[in-house]
């Protein structure tokens, strides 16, 4: 992370290193495909308790994503209190109201229509706890000093992907919901005003219930998302 001051470069040597024969590491990212299409955004959440120590741990794991000069531009709020969850979600339906009324457009709302989307968001109440994903415009030193952090959409992004993979992995669902516009959430969160929150991720266990839309097992083939030039 940043220190005023440090401007030197110092090597350390490769600490963990993977030791894996070709078919090893074929079958590494098979066995990781197969779990990573195990993966769902669930709506439908069960009430049963989640330890704040597994939230904790997902959090860590997405704080060691790379990012832009390694300037870490994010923080995590993670949310149980009911009654601040229910303000999360009396704010994010006031602005989806906005939103489906006419502020989306008709080509968003149709592309939305496959999905089930719409004004109410019971998840944000019933998932045991929320997740806000901020990022940080600029950092801030000891002193107050400013200084400028690098790609932050990207870290960010990066970051999150982090988090929600960690999720999966402790056998937890999320969904990635982002109300638009979402400054209500820095005051309610107690985040400074260099923040800006990016998504919410309602995070538990899925109800017995739960449903995903048919739609979202529809995903791209190797030859839509790969290009490859052989040497």
């Amino acid at each position: 992370m940043y220190r005023k001051g440090e401007v030197s470069y110092q090597a350390l040597p490769l600490p963990d290193r993977a030791h894996l024969d070709e078919a090893g590491s074929l079958a590494g990212a098979q066995d990781f495909l197969a779990f990573m299409r195990k993966r769902h955004s669930v709506r439908d959440y069960s009430t049963r308790p989640v330890p704040e120590a597994v939230i904790a741990a997902c959090i860590l794991a997405a704080g060691t994503a790379p990012s832009g000069a390694n300037h870490q531009p994010w923080h995590f709020v993670a949310i149980s209190d009911p009654a601040m969850k229910a303000r999360i979600r009396e704010g994010a339906e006031e602005e989806e109201r906005a939103f489906y009324a006419g502020g989306a457009g008709d080509e968003w709302l149709a592309a939305l229509e496959p999905i089930g989307t719409g004004v109410s968001k019971p998840h944000l109440t019933t998932a045991p706890w929320l997740i806000v994903v901020f990022a940080q415009r600029y950092g801030l030193t000891d002193d107050g000093a400013r200084y400028k952090n690098y790609y932050v959409p990207e870290s960010v992004g990066i970051a999150t992907g982090f988090l929600i993979a960690a999720i999966h992995h402790a056998g937890l669902v999320c969904l990635e919901h982002t109300p638009n516009p979402m400054k209500f959430l820095g005051p309610m969160c107690g985040r400074p005003e260099h923040e800006k929150p990016v998504m919410i991720l309602p995070v538990g266990y899925p109800a017995e219930e739960a449903t995903v839309p048919a739609v979202a097992k529809r995903k791209k083939p190797l030859d839509e998302i790969m290009s490859v030039f052989r040497g």
